[in-house]
């Protein structure tokens, strides 16, 4: 089993850092498979999984459509706030 190195981005605050990260051949394959049928490339379906882990953890009675919708949200242009009235 060959292993594969992706150049992932760590977003920190407001500065990014790029590092190197060993994954296995068969999470890159999983990670090409999913990502093709979403239009991501290995690095951002990699990026993607590991955010639904953290929320997953974090927050672990939300159900996976819950999860999904906060990363949807999250790709979302904010409209600025609701004035009432």
């Amino acid at each position: 089993m060959g292993t594969f190195f992706a150049k992932m981005t760590v977003i920190q605050g407001v500065s990014k850092m790029s590092l190197n990260v060993k994954l296995s051949e068969t999470l890159v394959d999983q990670a090409r498979r999913y990502g093709s049928v979403a239009h991501r490339s290995v690095p951002k379906q990699v990026e993607y999984w590991s955010q639904i882990g953290k929320i997953a953890e974090e927050n672990p009675d939300l159900p996976f459509s819950v999860i999904r919708d906060i990363l949807v949200a999250d790709q979302e242009e904010p409209i600025g706030e609701y004035q009432f009235g």
